[in-house]
């Protein structure tokens, strides 16, 4: 459904040593980096970067806006999200149904060192 979604940061050390460990909770590695920005995912695939904004202006956060990434089962929500806690990232919701979405909705929201909000969301009822 879509291609890449980037995320504004400010310090691209800071945010690196969050969103490795975040991302690899869920099966995405860095594919390509440079200097100040990177991408997880796979080339050819769904990717998300993280950089600095292009515009050169302080980075912001979207009020409102946010990123689901699809975990393969609740143990990786789980994972997500003490992952992103212990590597400066701040609760936004803990690991837990969210029946009120569906009724094999299970979840985790967090903020990055920069204020983003992020989601891991796992869809599965045998997950």
């Amino acid at each position: 459904m879509y291609s890449h979604i980037t995320i504004g940061i400010s310090d691209f050390e800071r945010a690196a040593a969050f969103y490795d460990p975040v991302m690899a909770t869920l099966g995405h590695g860095r594919f390509h980096s440079g200097e100040g920005f990177c991408a997880y995912g796979k080339p050819g695939g769904n990717q998300f970067w993280i950089l600095p904004p292009h515009d050169k202006q302080p980075a912001s956060v979207g009020n409102g806006s946010h990123t689901a990434f699809l975990a393969p089962d609740r143990a990786a929500v789980d994972a997500f999200h003490a992952a992103a806690l212990a590597n400066g990232g701040s609760d936004e919701g803990a690991p837990g149904p969210r029946p009120h979405y569906h009724p094999n909705y299970y979840g985790a929201y967090v903020r990055d060192p920069d204020g983003n909000k992020i989601q891991a969301v796992c869809h599965r009822s045998d997950g």
